[in-house]
């Protein structure tokens, strides 16, 4: 049998997760999803639509889905639910997960890895992550788990932006952007978001495309010319607002101020070369990276240009879980050349580069 699809859904504590959900579970989208509640809250999906009858954990919706609510393992509830689509006795085609508000989707992602019961049935699709545009500002400047639902992303979905002004979305999207520049951000009132911007992203699929955010690069490559992104340094020539806060990062000031630079724990960088890797080599620095800091990355993924090699080498990870493939073959037309992001918390971007520098043929 196919592996089954399977969507996480993140999202800080009132963000409108329930409420996508919901929809799911009720709207005659003609698909059959079974949704797994992974929740220990107040936020469960309301229990008009659950009649909480004698702890059956598993109920049909009238559409076609169905919803599983799980107060444990979440490889268990995988498993149960995997057998009795084999037995016959459930039906769906695809899953999606949806984590507790103040849930890391790491450890989740990383089921479909690591347990190989899970990963003869189940496939992961992408991360979607919904972003409460009124509270998201305030959300990432306290707590940690908002950086990480949002460094985590393949998709991010802004809720409640009717309720903030034009500069104030500006400045989450490029706050949004510099923490994950690989996620599209689509501002989707729920009631409206289409399925197709939640399902079948293919976020984990080792692809040779690895799109960035174009304004992320673009500042990218001033900081490497001005060296401004050392914030640790304090480089800060970035713009006029800069001098008055000069550190509005570390105090959490200075929401108003588009340019306000929050400097979040979680943040990506790039690296780009015209020139080949050393396969040899680079496979022992990626190994020794990962073995470092592998419990500080989030997500990474790279699409490489190998000495002597006619076809790309695609890569990408999820914390200390790296993999690689071979990709298309190299154009005549194409720039030949490797482009790597990073996401992480702290860390040491200046290691990463020049090491990767060494790697160069």
């Amino acid at each position: 049998m196919a592996l089954i699809p399977t969507t996480i859904l993140t999202g800080f504590l009132g963000a409108g997760k329930t409420t996508l959900l919901n929809r799911i579970l009720q709207e005659p989208h003609g698909m059959r999803i079974a949704v797994i509640e992974n929740e220990f809250g107040q936020e469960n999906i309301d229990n008009e639509i659950l009649v909480q009858d004698s702890g059956e954990q598993i109920i049909e919706m009238n559409n076609g889905c169905i919803c599983c609510t799980v107060r444990g393992d979440l490889i268990v509830a995988l498993s149960k639910l995997a057998q009795q689509r084999e037995a016959g006795t459930l039906q769906f085609d695809r899953v999606v997960i949806e984590t507790t508000g103040l849930a890391n989707p790491g450890p989740v992602a990383q089921t479909f890895f690591v347990d190989e019961e899970v990963g003869t049935h189940y496939m992961l699709d992408a991360v979607v992550t919904v972003v409460d545009a009124r509270h998201a500002m305030e959300q990432l400047d306290q707590h940690e788990e908002a950086q990480r639902q949002v460094g985590f992303a393949d998709k991010l979905l802004l809720s409640k932006t009717d309720l903030v002004s034009p500069q104030q979305l500006a400045a989450l999207t490029d706050r949004l952007k510099r923490i994950n520049p690989r996620a599209p951000i689509s501002t989707s009132d729920f009631g409206r978001a289409p399925l197709s911007e939640v399902l079948d992203l293919k976020g984990f699929l080792l692809n040779d495309k690895l799109e960035l955010d174009p304004d992320f690069l673009r500042t990218e490559q001033a900081h490497e010319e001005g060296h401004v992104h050392d914030e640790h340094c304090g480089h800060h020539h970035d713009d006029e607002h800069e001098h008055e806060h000069g550190h509005a990062h570390e105090h959490g000031h200075g929401h108003n101020h588009h340019h306000a630079h929050h400097s979040d724990e979680i943040a990506a960088f790039v690296f780009k070369s015209q020139r080949p890797f050393d396969p040899a080599k680079l496979d022992d620095f990626l190994g020794g990276l990962v073995n470092a800091y592998g419990p500080r990355m989030l997500r990474y993924k790279g699409v490489l240009w190998m000495k002597e090699a006619d076809r790309k080498v695609v890569f990408q990870g999820v914390h200390q879980i790296m993999g690689s493939d071979l990709g298309a073959k190299w154009g005549e037309n194409d720039v030949r050349g490797s482009k790597m992001v990073f996401i992480g918390k702290n860390l040491p971007k200046d290691i990463f580069i020049s090491g990767l520098e060494q790697c160069l043929v």
